[in-house]
């Protein structure tokens, strides 16, 4: 039976956008099922834990290290701008009682994943919001990336239309708390949590260790 790795993981994390590379090769090197659990950003699900506009040292360390460590690892980030998935006010930290791009995204990643496209989905989308792309949300430059992950956009979003895709989201945000953590990307396997991306090798480690088989592809 294969085993499972469940990604806790959001579309407007750079951190989320640098891992889908990893997860990609991790399920290449073992029989292991990586399974996307979309959950909506800390801006919408939590604003005060990140966005305390009295203390804005954790939103700046994270667009200097996310960049920084984008460059290291040879997957450039641009922090999104035009538009940001989440409609903010940096200057009072303000998140927008209207949300026009990340329910639909985060419901997009929920569908693809029950098409077994998740992973690919998040890696094309998150590349093309994150990749310095302006009004990545005008034409087709969005059913370009969906169609670059398999899949067809205006089939998905035909599907999310009426689905129900918020109570999976919402079963996701209590799967990741009732894991341990708070936090994207993290990383479950076998209850164990794996925060960031920078624990891909730790997690590598723990598939090792617990014998799964490498994959036959």
């Amino acid at each position: 039976m294969t085993e499972i790795v469940d990604v806790y993981w959001s579309f407007r994390s750079p951190y989320s956008r640098l891992v889908t590379a990893d997860l990609l090769q991790l399920r290449d090197e073992f029989d292991v099922d990586v399974q996307l659990r979309v959950v909506l950003p800390l801006a919408v699900r939590n604003p005060k834990a990140l966005f305390d506009p009295s203390n804005r040292k954790p939103p700046r360390y994270i667009m200097m290290d996310s960049i920084r460590r984008g460059e290291m690892l040879g997957r450039p980030i641009v922090l999104p701008a035009d538009p940001d998935p989440i409609v903010q006010d940096f200057q009072t930290m303000t998140i927008s009682s209207e949300q026009p791009h990340i329910y639909r995204l985060s419901k997009l990643g929920v569908e693809a994943n029950r098409h077994g496209r998740g992973v690919e989905l998040a890696d094309q989308v998150a590349a093309l919001i994150f990749g310095g792309t302006r009004g990545w949300d005008k034409g087709d430059l969005l059913g370009q990336a969906v169609a670059r992950a398999g899949l067809d956009l205006a089939l998905l979003d035909a599907a999310i239309a009426s689905g129900d895709h918020m109570e999976e989201i919402e079963r996701n945000q209590q799967a990741l708390d009732a894991a341990g953590h708070w936090g994207v990307p993290t990383m479950v396997f076998r209850g164990e949590p794996f925060f960031g991306q920078d624990r891909i090798e730790t997690l590598r480690w723990r598939l090792t260790r617990a014998g799964l088989p490498r994959s036959k592809s």
